[in-house]
């Protein structure tokens, strides 16, 4: 352990040591993940596009459901049909961490950057801070970010991943 903390101080590479992390810790099985880690105080004010609804309530989509606390959900006029949504990870009094996925027919309606903007605006007033975190390579929700007020001021975010994958997937 002591010559692979040596090799990260000196080339301070996570994708070099990161990968390794899991097995360090007796996980060997888990992955490793980064992501660009954003927050805001000042959500753009966009108009809203969803609705607050109870997870259980039986028109929340299952992706939404383990969020638990309330969800929100765009969904078509006419047919009733859910366009997006953001759930809300509730990691502690303080911390936010809001996740969104729009419909593919509904992708380029700026639906996803209202949602989030919406959300954020909710969790500031209820005194906590709102998080946004995506994959370095996720363009399009690194546009939702900026679009909606979180702006990216260089932070990273790194852990093991719960799920468990194969050993080809963790590198």
């Amino acid at each position: 352990m002591e010559k692979l903390a040596e090799q990260y101080a000196r080339d301070a590479n996570l994708s070099v040591f990161g990968s390794r992390v899991p097995a360090l810790i007796g996980l060997p099985k888990r992955g490793w993940f980064t992501a660009v880690y954003r927050w805001t105080t000042h959500p753009v004010p966009l108009p809203d596009a969803g609705i607050w609804f109870p997870a259980e309530a039986p028109e929340v989509p299952e992706w939404l459901r383990p969020f638990g606390g309330e969800v929100l959900i765009a969904r078509d006029p006419n047919t009733g049909e859910h366009l997006a949504g953001v759930g809300v990870k509730r990691h502690d009094a303080y911390g936010r961490e809001l996740a969104v996925v729009t419909a593919p027919a509904a992708r380029g309606r700026g639906l996803a950057r209202r949602l989030v903007a919406q959300a954020a605006r909710r969790v500031l007033d209820e005194g906590a801070v709102p998080t946004y975190m995506h994959a370095f390579s996720n363009h399009a929700s690194a546009a939702v970010a900026e679009a909606a007020g979180f702006p990216d001021v260089g932070w990273t975010c790194f852990g093991v991943t719960e799920q468990e994958v194969s050993r080809s997937e963790s590198g």
